[in-house]
């Protein structure tokens, strides 16, 4: 096949060389690696034993139908028995694991995805409904499969072409399915859509996933098992490369694994300015096991724990107290002592809740964060009382997102009041003087900021979302992402604001947006007065490393003449040189 190279936005650095996995939703809801080629047919017969114990509880089903049973129940049994008997469910996966050397489960759900593709275009709706029989058929085999244990072990990645690793392409991918990259052999995605400050393509950076997305029609122009080379500094994929390029590529990721090891002699470094300013930098994580690397980056502390991502992909229920408290506590027990920052439940725009049946003309506007914790009180008092219970076994702090209103900033407060009251009325544990900040995320918080340090302990601005509503630009829609940007002189007057309001009141104020992370803004923010970084910890390193080489005698003039400018060009060039001084 010819080679040929597709352009998208660069979300995540790095490169990513592997085969191309052309993965449908339901592919991510099952364990997906790759079979050695000595363990195929034992991978095979596993799946042929599932379809066998399938067939043989529907007949059980028929035999023990009562007399008195409808004849619809008898004729709903026959119609899964020959759906389980067809060559496409029967036979068909069989030949993905072997050609493919997929898992038995991931062989079944690919298979059945395609499946479902077909009957989608069926136009008599009765017809078109038996998908449902087809995918209700596939849930009893994976039921069966789960049940039983695999008998190969996931492949070792190699240069041989079965073993290479592999290269997620979509046309889309939920934050929530983002989670489920960390146990698997994925080491880069491509999506048709999305932006650079999605939060798929945020994941994706903590993850440290080399990615590109808004390539359009890359899923259809890419095709299965084709090799595929993400440059994630670019946004640029090259599928089906020459061997030339190829080579070209893997030298560069050598480069850079060479530079990454470089930087990991500064973790136990300080974060100190040539002239003695000392910086802190934390790190932002969506699960208890994300302190784990943060640690191991020189974190000093959790600025950001995304507290969403344990509600998000819920079909059915909402974590319990319980649940919830034992993952809060996970993450203040491993930071060993350092500040856990817990942001309450921030959902809506691209990370909606699969529970909530609210559909919103215009996401980013409507429902979301505190909106819909303080329109479900419930669901806000039971997050507070596990981030207050958690508070017994560490520094914590509570972080309120997308506030903008003194009323929700005194309804917020009441309510933490009130869960720490019934904490006491049930004698459980937790810091009564926890302290409570606010997000500086909407650009009537960063205008009114008195009423936000009068009553808040700290302010974390995020920029993503300041820059998203200052310039009304929606940065999930590719199509307008080239508008997103966060050296527009309105974005930087109200950051520059936001801190110095911050500074004259005596409380600490953080970035913990994209900006914080990305080392071309690192002397811009000193310059601004910021002394707090939060960002994920594949950033942290290569961020301490320009606090490291930077003179703030130096910056701090260039910065001033850079906020009094309204000319981007302008503005674009004075922050370039700021990188030389």
């Amino acid at each position: 096949m010819a080679s040929f190279t597709l352009h998208g936005i660069p979300v995540s650095r790095g490169i990513a060389i592997g085969r191309a996995q052309m993965l449908a939703p339901a592919a991510l809801d099952v364990k997906h690696y790759l079979i050695a080629e000595e363990h195929v047919e034992a991978e095979v017969v596993r799946l042929q034993t599932a379809l066998a114990t399938v067939h043989r509880e529907l007949q059980t089903l028929w035999n023990e139908l009562p007399k008195d049973a409808p004849t619809e129940l008898g004729a709903f049994i026959d119609v899964h028995a020959l759906i389980l008997s067809d060559p496409m469910i029967s036979e068909a996966p069989l030949d993905i694991i072997r050609s493919r050397h997929y898992n038995a489960e991931w062989a079944l759900v690919t298979q059945i995805e395609e499946l479902s593709a077909q009957f989608d275009e069926i136009e008599d709706p009765y017809l078109r409904e038996r998908k449902v029989d087809i995918q209700q058929v596939a849930e009893r085999v994976l039921k069966v499969l789960l049940g039983s244990e695999p008998l190969p072990m996931p492949v070792e990645p190699d240069d041989d072409e079965f073993q290479a690793q592999m290269v997620v392409v979509a046309h889309d991918i939920s934050p929530a399915d983002m989670l489920k990259f960390r146990d698997r052999s994925f080491i880069g995605f491509v999506t048709d859509v999305g932006g650079q400050n999605s939060h798929t393509a945020i994941v994706a950076r903590s993850l440290d996933i080399p990615a590109a997305v808004g390539v359009s029609q890359a899923s259809n122009l890419i095709e299965q098992d084709d090799w595929v080379i993400i440059d994630g500094d670019a946004g640029v994929v090259i599928v089906s490369p020459s061997a030339l390029v190829l080579q070209q590529y893997r030298d560069r990721q050598l480069a850079a694994q060479r530079a990454r090891k470089k930087l990991s002699k500064l973790k136990k470094t300080p974060a100190v300015t040539r002239d003695g300013t000392p910086i802190t930098l934390l790190a932002n994580i969506e699960l208890p096991d994300d302190c784990g690397p943060a640690l191991e980056a020189g974190a000093n502390g959790v600025g950001l724990f995304r507290s969403e991502f344990l509600f998000m992909g819920r079909a059915s229920d909402m974590p319990s107290e319980d649940e919830q408290f034992e993952q809060y506590r996970r993450a203040v027990v491993a930071m060993k002592g350092r500040p856990v920052t817990i942001r309450t439940l921030d959902i809506g725009a691209d990370k909606p809740l699969d529970t909530t049946e609210h559909t919103a003309l215009n996401p980013a506007l409507g429902l979301r964060a505190i909106r819909y914790c303080l329109s479900e009180p419930q669901i806000f008092l039971t997050q507070l009382r596990a981030i207050l219970r958690a508070s017994a076994f560490g520094k914590l702090r509570i972080l309120i997102p997308m506030l903008a209103h003194a009323h929700e900033i005194d309804q917020s407060l009441a309510m933490i009041e009130l869960a720490k009251a019934e904490l006491r009325e049930a004698n459980i544990k937790h810091d009564a003087n926890v302290d409570v900040g606010a997000m500086i995320e909407i650009p009537a918080a960063a205008l009114a900021l008195p009423m936000f340090v009068r009553k808040m302990k700290f302010l974390s601005i995020g920029t993503n979302d300041l820059i998203q509503y200052t310039l009304a630009i929606d940065r999930v829609d590719y199509e307008v992402a080239h508008l997103y940007n966060p050296l527009h002189p309105a974005v930087l007057q109200l950051i520059s604001m936001t801190i110095a309001a911050g500074h004259k009141a005596g409380i600490d104020v953080a970035v913990c947006g994209e900006m914080a992370g990305d080392v071309k803004l690192t002397r811009l923010l000193l310059g601004m007065g910021l002394r707090d970084f939060s960002m994920h910890p594949a950033q942290l390193l290569s961020v301490k490393q320009e606090i490291l080489n930077s003179d703030m005698a130096r910056i701090v003039p260039q910065t001033r003449k850079i906020l009094r400018s309204m000319e981007p060009d302008v503005i674009a060039d004075a922050v370039l040189s700021l990188q030389t001084m």
